[in-house]
C-alpha cells in the first residue's frame, strides 16, 4: 500500500464512509435512549462497525487485529496508560487545591448513587473506545504504514480536536489542547503498536477529571457530589470547558510525552501497521562447473 497510493485513498475513503452510513443508523437506533446515551453509544457502534467491516474486506481479518488482542503486553501498557492518564489529570487539579487556588464544594443535588456512578464509568469507557477506534484504528494504521508517523499523527491529531468543536463551551486554548492530547494518542500508539496505551491514557484522563468535580470537554459528569471551584481565572481553571482549556494541561502534556518517551512500553506487532516483509523470489542458482 505504501507504493500505492490510489488504493490508500480507496481504504481511506471507504473506512470513512462506513462510519458515516452507520452513524446515520445507529443514531436513528439508539435515538430513543437519550442524549448521552444515544451519542456514545452511536459513536462506539458505528466506529467497531467501520473497522470490523474493513479489516474484512481490505485485510481478510478480525476486529481484534485493530489493536484490540489482549496478552501480557496489553494489560501492562493499560496499566502504563492508565497511570499516565489519572496521573496527568491529578497533577493539573491536585496541586490548586493544596495552594488554594480552588476548593472543593459539596453539590448534595448531584450526589450519585452507586448505579449511577458505574453508569457513568461505563458511559465514559465506551466513549473513550469508540474516539480510539475510530481515530486510532484501521485508517489510522494504513496511513501511518504508508504515510509514516509526521504525515499521520499530526494531522489526525488536529482532526481529533476538530471534532470536538461542537462541545459546549469550546475555546480556541481548548482544542489546541485536545489536539496536544490527539497527538500524544497517537504516540502512543506508535510505541505499543495497540490500542490499550491510548484506551488507558484517554480513559484514566477522562475518569480523572469528573472525579474532581470539573467538566470534562464541556460536559458535566455526577461523580462525587463534589465540584472543584476555583478562585484562579479561566486561564488556569479552563474555564467551562474545563481543564482541556487550562494553562496547567498544556505544561502536564510535556510531562506526558516524557512519561510516555520513558516508560517501559511493550511494543507489539500490528499487522496492519507492521505487516509481514515479503519475501523476494530467489534466482536459480547458477550449475557449478563439472
Amino acid at each position: 500500500m505504501r507504493k500505492d497510493p490510489v488504493r490508500l485513498v480507496t481504504h481511506l475513503v471507504v473506512f470513512i464512509v462506513l462510519f458515516l452510513v452507520s452513524a446515520v443508523m445507529f443514531g436513528w437506533a439508539l435515538a430513543s435512549l437519550g442524549y448521552m446515551v444515544g451519542m456514545i453509544g452511536t459513536s462506539l457502534a458505528s466506529a467497531a462497525f467501520a473497522n470490523w467491516m474493513s479489516l474484512r474486506i481490505f485485510e481478510g481479518r478480525h476486529l481484534l487485529d485493530a489493536g484490540l488482542w489482549w496478552n501480557r503486553a496489553s494489560w501492562d501498557n493499560l496499566v502504563i496508560g492508565l497511570l499516565g492518564g489519572a496521573g496527568s489529570a491529578a497533577i493539573v487539579l491536585g496541586p490548586p487545591l493544596l495552594f488554594r487556588a480552588a476548593h472543593l464544594v459539596p453539590t448534595p443535588q448531584e450526589t450519585p448513587t452507586f448505579g449511577s456512578f458505574v453508569f457513568v464509568v461505563l458511559l465514559l469507557l465506551g466513549g473513550v473506545f469508540g474516539e480510539e477506534l475510530l481515530f486510532r484504528g484501521y485508517g489510522f494504521q494504513i496511513l501511518l504504514a504508508a504515510a509514516g508517523p509526521y504525515a499521520t499523527i499530526l494531522p489526525v491529531g488536529v482532526l481529533f480536536a476538530l471534532l470536538h468543536g461542537s462541545n459546549p463551551n469550546a475555546t480556541w486554548f481548548g482544542l489546541a489542547n485536545t489536539a496536544g492530547f490527539g497527538i500524544l494518542f497517537g504516540y502512543a500508539y506508535l510505541r505499543s503498536r495497540d490500542l490499550w496505551l491510548p484506551v488507558g491514557l484517554h480513559f484514566g484522563w477522562n475518569v480523572t477529571l469528573p472525579l474532581f468535580g470539573v467538566n470534562l470537554s464541556g460536559l458535566r459528569m455526577k461523580l462525587t457530589g463534589y465540584e472543584e471551584a476555583w478562585t484562579a481565572g479561566p486561564v488556569w481553571s479552563g474555564g467551562a470547558y474545563g481543564p482541556e482549556a487550562s494553562a496547567l494541561t498544556t505544561g502536564v502534556m510535556v510531562l506526558l510525552a516524557i512519561y510516555l518517551w520513558k516508560a517501559p512500553i511493550r511494543k507489539q506487532h500490528s499487522p496492519i501497521t507492521d505487516p509481514p516483509v515479503e519475501s523476494a523470489e530467489c534466482e536459480p542458482s547458477r550449475p557449478l562447473p563439472s
